[in-house]
């Protein structure tokens, strides 16, 4: 999981954390989500400007999980 801290808390970026446990590789999901690979780099190392809401959705439906699996925002407790 990569840590992002932005603002008044910090986002949570999960995706590599799901492939390894679904056991599919980057070049796969690339491949079957017709998704560019610096796009799901980005989102795994948390170099994401902004998301977009039809890559996340694609993934999401090809991974059967929801967006909280893959990117979470928390909020830091003051």
């Amino acid at each position: 999981m990569v840590r992002l801290k932005i603002e008044e808390g910090e986002y949570l970026f999960k995706l590599e954390d799901v492939l390894k446990a679904k056991k599919i590789s980057i070049n796969k999901l690339m491949r079957d989500t017709n998704t560019d690979f610096k796009v799901l780099k980005r989102m795994m190392t948390g170099e994401l400007v902004r998301f977009d809401i039809f890559v996340v959705a694609r993934l999401c439906d090809y991974l059967n999980c929801t967006i909280t699996d893959i990117i979470e925002y928390v909020q830091i407790e003051k």
